[in-house]
């Protein structure tokens, strides 16, 4: 059943439709991510749902508690929604000690004294800083300021977790660290979590289901290994994962790559609606490519125009017509050297309409 609900959620800013018209439903302990490149809505929406930003048009719901409608005349305020919020910014305090830190909530909140250090200490060792409690956040890497962070929204056993951007700050290495703690620290304690990212890659480790977002409009809604392997139109396929559009014209009913004098091979089906289309677009992933010989009748001929060491991965750009395609292969793998001629078999196309 779902546990938290947007009803036809819009948010304007003077003519900018920020948000439009958006439904969303997220289920109790569901760990949901909200993806989309800058200035899409994701924030404007997570900002929405903590009560910092009004609707312009909509409901959000937690559970049988509606939250905001302002067509109701209803608004509950953030203190009043029992919501973690974890930003970008660490947003500790360098004058209380890091204890502090996470108590000075429960205290505002007036709980007794027993209550909130009880509380305060679940929540440092759940976040493994119950040793560096006494001490200043600033002596503390990045990554232990974003767990001060996390521990203070733990403690006041939220309902919901609303984290905005939370690892960006941290190097690649804390990154990843944190976003398993995160993911470790929600199941056990079993609060939903909406998380608002543009790294695809974290969205993809943490979450049960994403939105991908443009413009204030959903694309797409589905879990992370449907949202790649089955994207819904072409903004999904370019935004998740690496990607090339190739752009192929429809001549004689057969299909050319731009600049290519060769037509695509047989095998290379190319489906009944874009041979209406003059021109459109062949989209493939660099890992769904493979080198092939010459004589494979699948194969697209072309060649290198360059070769990078990526560690387990061999990168390459390879010119096909007036077209560029990256294929990426195991660093084990034979494959061409710079220049050379190569043949190429795409293993899993997609198709788009140009204007898509």
């Amino acid at each position: 059943m779902s546990y938290i609900r947007l009803v036809n959620v819009t948010k304007r800013f003077g003519d900018v439709t920020a948000v439009n018209n958006l439904n969303l439903e997220i289920d109790k302990g569901e760990c949901f991510s909200m993806l989309g490149p800058s200035g899409c809505g994701k924030t404007t929406t997570l900002r929405m749902v903590a009560g910092f930003e009004d609707l312009t048009d909509g409901e959000v719901w937690v559970g049988d508690r509606l939250l905001s409608s302002p067509k109701k005349h209803h608004y509950t305020p953030p203190e009043n929604r029992n919501f973690g919020m974890v930003f970008q910014a660490f947003a500790v305090w360098p004058h209380m000690s890091v204890y502090e830190n996470v108590a000075f909530p429960l205290r505002l909140r007036g709980l007794p004294s027993a209550e909130i250090d009880q509380r305060t200490k679940d929540a440092l060792a759940a976040t493994n800083l119950l040793k560096a409690a006494s001490e200043s956040p600033d002596s503390l890497s990045g990554g232990g300021k974003q767990r001060v962070a996390l521990a203070r929204a733990l403690a006041i056993n939220p309902d919901v977790m609303l984290l905005d951007e939370p690892l960006s700050s941290l190097d690649p290495h804390l990154r990843e660290e944190m976003r398993f703690e995160i993911k470790d620290l929600q199941r056990k304690y079993g609060f939903s979590i909406i998380y608002v990212t543009h790294d695809q890659s974290e969205a993809m480790a943490l979450s049960h289901r994403i939105l991908v977002m443009k413009l204030g409009v959903v694309q797409q809604i589905d879990k992370p290994l449907d949202i790649y392997a089955h994207p819904a139109n072409r903004f999904v396929f370019s935004f998740i994962g690496v990607s090339s559009f190739t752009d192929v014209l429809w001549q004689d009913g057969k299909a050319f790559i731009s600049g290519s004098d060769r037509p695509l091979p047989a095998a290379l089906t190319v489906p009944e609606e874009m041979k209406a289309e003059a021109r459109f677009s062949l989209a493939s992933r660099p890992t769904e490519i493979e080198f092939t010989n010459a004589e494979d009748p699948a194969g697209v001929h072309g060649q290198v125009i360059r070769r990078a060491f990526l560690g387990e991965i061999v990168d390459y750009l390879v010119r096909i017509g007036d077209q560029q395609v990256r294929v990426q292969i195991g660093r084990r793998d034979p494959g061409p050297g710079p220049d050379e001629a190569c043949c190429l078999k795409f293993l899993r196309p997609f198709w788009y309409k140009a204007e898509d």
